[in-house]
């Protein structure tokens, strides 16, 4: 399909009606002559799998375990769930698009892929504030910890999260239909990313400049700013804390949501800064701002979850009830019925 063909039908049918034009489909470039690209893409696979596989496990490991049913794990249930999205949302569509040569994208999905992307990525750095607020509150008010992060006050700021998130993407998006497309339909980048595509509109399109700078704000150097701030206060308790033991024990339980602040913040914050004070080559913006967005699901649950002792406890538990009960059903096939009458009370140990 001819793209010239497609702007001229565009800009014949924007002189006839003064309307707002809207493209029957975009062209998604992305990587554009990026050598051994195929390889990268199936990297993202393995990405996308262990990201599924990673979170899935931890959504079921929090859901059916009653332990797990505390403010901490409520919020980081909800990262897995955002993991979950943003994977899903993203890497699947990627790999239609380059893998399989399929780079046009109706203008409608154009627009869900922009929401569900950009929708699931910032809950996640509001997640991570949260997270960040739970730390921030056991150890410097270890005390009063249950009395302040409660249940419901965790779900009134996941709700919240949800709900103010909501409410920006969808104006992010319906503010994209107020602008006509007569310049070009090619988007230089790796899926309907915002700013690509609002450059090209041919009438004014300020009021998205302002829009994408207030979300970039407000998703992004709000929540790690006070993802810092919070750390400045917990860095201060340590230093009150006199043993050696008790400090470690306190930075332990820190760790772990330190390396996804910067796994998560790092990479998308340093891609912004280069890009504004150097001129940064589209394709390096492309790899940075992919990896920057593929990796932090896959990390998440391995780094968060899947390596506590808690999770490493109850894995070791559900393995060993696995085992008992295909013993079980092993003897019942054979007709071993004392065998099994034993496995049962080794079933009621691990229960």
């Amino acid at each position: 399909m001819n793209h010239s063909s497609n702007l001229n039908s565009l800009n014949s049918t924007l002189s006839l009606n003064t309307a707002v034009v809207h493209p029957p489909f975009f062209f998604i470039n992305g990587f554009h002559n990026i050598p051994h690209a195929k390889y990268y893409y199936v990297f993202l696979c393995f990405v996308f799998v262990v990201s599924v596989l990673g979170n899935s496990f931890v959504i079921f490991v929090i859901y059916i375990e009653r332990s797990f049913h505390t403010p901490k794990y409520m919020g980081v249930f909800n990262l897995a769930v955002a993991d979950l999205g943003e994977s899903t949302a993203l890497i699947p569509n990627l790999m239609a698009t380059f893998l399989f040569d399929s780079q046009y994208i109706s203008y409608d999905a154009c627009l869900a892929n922009m929401f569900f992307v950009f929708y699931f990525s910032f809950l996640q750095a509001l997640t991570l504030t949260i997270l960040a607020y739970d730390r921030l509150v056991a150890i410097c008010f270890p005390l009063r910890y249950h009395a302040i992060v409660t249940m419901p006050a965790i779900a009134v700021m996941l709700a919240a999260a949800w709900g103010i998130t909501a409410l920006f993407i969808i104006l992010l998006a319906t503010l994209i239909t107020r602008l006509s497309f007569c310049k070009s339909i090619v988007v230089k980048s790796y899926f309907c990313d915002h700013g690509p595509i609002f450059r090209l509109a041919c009438n004014d399109y300020l009021p998205n400049y302002i829009m994408a700078y207030a979300c970039i704000i407000l998703f992004l150097y709000l929540p790690f700013v006070l993802t810092v701030l919070s750390y400045v206060f917990i860095a201060g308790a340590l230093f009150k804390i006199s043993s050696q033991e008790g400090r470690f024990k306190a930075i332990k339980t820190c760790s772990a949501h330190l390396m996804l602040v910067a796994i998560y913040y790092l990479p998308i914050i340093g891609t912004y800064i280069a890009a504004d004070t150097h001129t940064l080559h589209p394709n390096a913006r492309i790899i940075n701002t992919s990896l920057a967005m593929a990796l932090p699901p896959m990390m998440n649950p391995i780094i968060y979850v899947l390596n506590t002792e808690e999770v490493k406890e109850f894995s070791k538990k559900l393995f060993k009830r696995t085992t008992v009960y295909s013993e079980l059903e092993e003897n019942r096939k054979n007709g071993k019925v004392g065998g099994a009458k034993e496995n049962c009370a080794s079933a009621d140990f691990w229960i």
